[in-house]
């Protein structure tokens, strides 16, 4: 009889897969032993597998290659990352190593390009993609990266302001591009992206602010839809409007030159996840050739930008299990030693999915349960109604400590959930591990960062130590005298 937790894996899903085995009984990730990072760093903790970010950077290049070849496209293909999804400096640092560009969205992250540069990592021929609302601080770093000499620095416009603002802190002249505001999923609550200009006001929002300004030159039409790239009708609806804005435009505009696609490819949320990348890639390549040739224009260059395509599949959370609650005949509350709300905010949010797998004790039966954080809220829980199917694991037992996995967690969760600040219930954030591979291929590892400690906290709710409380009050008395 099957009654062993690798027995229900291996007769529900395809096992082992190209990041997940087994061995010695305990799961592997990229063929690192999770049960051995554990035993030195112990958990909760959460981990960034490095290699992860050049290996998906490397296959979406491989993919758009492979297309603009079969289709003989005669425009180039660029990768952006988007630095909104994790601005780590060891995701940079990983991602910058396989010559892409940059997708920005806010003042703070011209400063990191701007870090970035004074490294060498960036150089004035890498792209700079600024897109968002640019408030004042936004429209001033952007223009003191174009007037420092990043010739490929091109601000998204993405209201009718936006022109004037940045050619009064701009000396010279200098390239945009314009954001289409995409219609939404008829299931939104909302019709159109807050984000753009409207299809039908682009044309006549060149020939009024851009055809007779010497200063600027349109280069790229941007395209992005919420709910990502997806092989449906309403995707292939949205960019089929989108080419048509860009033929139009291109035939009375020269400069205009490429056309940003955004991004959205989904990553890995569950054992039984396919999509076919190239598939999807491979159509996106031929649509915009054939519109093109339709309509009498040249092919653009290809923009895209992917946030957690990139670094998503690079990370994971680690939890043991401390407990088990009987609540009622049917609800069994396995606690973990964190919390979701605060480690994996998302899928408190918007009910991610995320791949869960127990670390060890595949070789013990199994039971269905329910997974709890340690918050006293409500909503501090993993369910099926996140996780693809009902939740089983191998049987609680106190002797028997028991570990699991949450992967692909790397976009997104630190910084939406506030990373080295106050976490709900003063939860704190758990270390992080970063691990990577050396030169001859051997697996290395490296604590980026502390769990966080009482005084961490108190210091940033005002709760400072006595003595520099006692000193900074003499100082303010000596200064009134």
């Amino acid at each position: 009889m099957n009654t062993k937790y690798i027995d229900l894996v291996n007769q529900t899903f395809d096992f082992p897969q190209s990041e997940f085995n087994l061995k010695q009984k305990t799961l592997e990730f990229h063929d690192v032993s999770l049960m051995q990072l554990v035993e030195h760093y112990g958990a909760p903790l959460k981990f960034t597998y490095l290699p992860q970010i050049s290996n998906n950077i490397n296959r979406a290049k491989q993919w758009f290659f492979e297309a603009i070849e079969k289709h003989n496209y005669k425009g180039k293909y660029n990768y952006c990352y988007c630095t909104k999804s994790s601005h780590f400096k060891h995701v940079l640092d990983e991602a910058l190593k396989n010559n892409i560009h940059i997708e920005t969205s806010s003042a703070f992250d011209i400063d990191i390009v701007e870090s970035l540069k004074s490294e060498g990592k960036i150089t004035n021929e890498t792209f700079v993609i600024s897109n968002g609302f640019k408030r004042a601080q936004y429209i001033t770093n952007i223009a003191r990266l174009i007037n420092n000499g990043h010739k490929n620095a091109i601000p998204i416009i993405d209201n009718y302001e936006e022109i004037d603002l940045l050619s009064t802190e701009i000396k010279g002249a200098y390239n945009i591009g314009i954001r289409i505001a995409s219609e939404e999923e008829p299931k939104f609550e909302f019709y159109t992206s807050r984000l753009g200009i409207g299809y039908k006001n682009i044309v006549p929002f060149y020939k009024n602010q851009i055809q007779n300004n010497s200063k600027v030159e349109l280069k790229m039409l941007h395209f992005f839809i919420n709910t990502g790239i997806r092989d449906n009708a309403y995707y292939w609806n949205e960019l089929t409007k989108c080419l048509k804005v860009y033929t139009s435009l291109k035939k009375i505009c020269p400069s205009l030159d490429s056309l940003n696609i955004g991004g959205g490819f989904p990553i890995k949320n569950s054992l039984a996840f396919d999509f076919d990348y190239a598939y999807m890639v491979d159509e996106i390549v031929g649509q915009i050739k054939l519109v093109c040739e339709e309509e009498g224009v040249d092919v653009p260059n290809i923009f895209t930008e992917f946030g957690s395509f990139t670094v998503g599949e690079s990370g994971g959370a680690i939890y043991e299990v401390l407990y088990q609650k009987q609540q009622n005949d049917r609800e069994k509350w396995n606690m973990i030693n964190s919390s979701f709300i605060t480690t994996l905010p998302d899928a408190w949010a918007i009910n991610k999915r995320f791949i869960m797998l127990p670390i060890n004790r595949w070789n013990d039966s199994y039971e269905r349960v329910l997974l709890g954080g340690l918050t006293c809220d409500s909503d501090d829980y993993y369910n099926s109604e996140q996780h693809m199917n009902a939740i089983y694991l191998p049987k609680y037992n106190k002797e028997k400590p028991l570990y699991i996995g949450f992967f692909n967690t790397g976009a997104y969760q630190e910084n939406i959930g506030g990373y080295g600040g106050l976490q709900h219930c003063l939860i704190p954030a758990p270390k992080h591990i970063l691990i990577d591979r050396d030169n001859n291929g051997n697996i290395t590892t490296k604590l980026f960062s502390e769990q966080q400690k009482s005084e961490d906290l108190l210091k940033i709710l005002g709760y400072e130590d006595k003595n520099k409380k006692e000193k900074s009050l003499a100082i303010s008395i000596n200064n009134n005298n």
